[in-house]
């Protein structure tokens, strides 16, 4: 009986069918990474750790009240943009991007935390501007969110800074950004692309997109992962060919075959049938996660965990189009479901939060 209590006080705060649709797409991660990755049993054994790490840090933050997590919002921000200043004065150069810092018994990726931090900071913003809100609170929320997007961007990395964008606009838009703000803006981003494309983006940038239109000018370079993705993706068929039996896959053609390109792996083993299910269990966590952040009782978490679900959404249609050929490749895993530790503690963390947000009481503004 006292093991029955311990157990529902732990789980209590977790919302049951989230959790169920969680672990389904866990299962599926872990079935698809095992083929992907060759049954390379060391590389199972960290997927399963990155697994059980971030499941139990979701189970952790979700027993964390939004007060205390309000809290946490202002320095979470600091510290991650000192973070990133850090990689911008001392990061660690990779394949040509200063994008990790060197902390001597690990190393981290700053970019990582702002898809919390920032979101956070926002939502904590206006939930203190509720009941003064006024049409230069955005201008100040602006801010808020290109300074680390700059940052980001300048590594650089392009891909990142886009996402982190979309979650810190994502809480303007639900903290009732005018339309005509937002359409001004898509007309003067629309307005800006000449100057990006010729003194902003870098040349594997341009590159990208315009392997993008034709893949075939560089088949065997910079076209190469789009050409190879796509032929795995249209060779599954209906039914696939079987798990375990992509040639794409086990066969060396795919490229980061158990990270960014791992849905072209599912695509071929499970084929359209499979890909449905899959969007129907993507689709499933969104509009449940949608729920829990309508039925949450404060401002602040209706704002971060509408952006955290929205968010979601956009990393797992930016992957399914990157592979697809419909969108250029800018290095998203598709989560939940890439191999990458990084990726599924942040997912999680998030979850955590948005279910915490939802069962903790109303929050006393202060």
């Amino acid at each position: 009986m006292i093991i029955l209590r311990w157990i529902k006080h732990v789980f209590c705060y977790l919302d049951g069918p989230m959790l169920g649709l969680i672990s389904l797409l866990l299962l599926t991660s872990i079935a698809v990474v095992f083929s992907a990755s060759g049954e390379n049993s060391d590389r199972m054994v960290s997927h399963l750790t990155n697994i059980g790490v971030a499941l139990g840090a979701m189970l952790l933050v979700s027993h964390i009240p939004p007060q205390r997590m309000m809290q946490f919002a202002p320095p979470a921000y600091v510290i991650g943009i000192l973070l990133l200043l850090g990689v911008a004065l001392f990061g660690v150069l990779v394949n040509g991007s200063r994008r990790w810092l060197e902390l001597g018994f690990t190393r981290i990726q700053p970019s990582e935390l702002m898809r919390l931090a920032l979101p956070m900071m926002l939502a904590w913003f206006f939930h203190y501007k509720q009941e003064t809100l006024r049409s230069r609170d955005f201008a100040y929320a602006g801010l808020l969110l290109a300074i680390p997007v700059a940052f980001i961007a300048k590594q650089p990395d392009l891909g990142t800074s886009l996402m982190i964008t979309a979650s810190g606009f994502y809480v303007l838009f639900l903290a009732g950004l005018s339309w005509k703000v937002m359409v001004g803006a898509a007309a003067a981003a629309g307005s800006a692309l000449p100057i990006a494309w010729h003194y902003l983006l870098h040349d594997y940038q341009r590159q990208r997109v315009l392997t993008l239109i034709d893949p075939s000018t560089d088949p065997l370079g910079a076209g190469y992962h789009i050409i190879q993705s796509t032929i795995a993706v249209g060779s599954g068929g209906v039914a696939g060919k079987g798990w375990m039996m992509g040639t794409q896959t086990h066969l060396d053609f795919l490229p980061e075959r158990s990270t960014d390109f791992i849905f072209a792996v599912f695509s071929e083993e499970f084929g359209l049938i499979g890909n449905l299910f899959l969007l129907l269990l993507y689709a499933a966590i969104i509009w449940r996660g949608l729920y829990l952040a309508a039925s949450a009782p404060s401002l602040f978490g209706r704002l971060l965990s509408g952006a955290i679900v929205l968010t979601f959404f956009t990393y797992a249609f930016v992957n399914m189009g990157m592979v697809s050929g419909i969108l250029p490749v800018v290095g998203v895993p598709l989560p939940l479901v890439s191999y990458g530790g990084t990726s599924m503690l942040t997912v999680l963390l998030g979850f955590g939060i948005v279910m915490s947000a939802a069962t903790h009481k109303k929050l006393v503004k202060t």
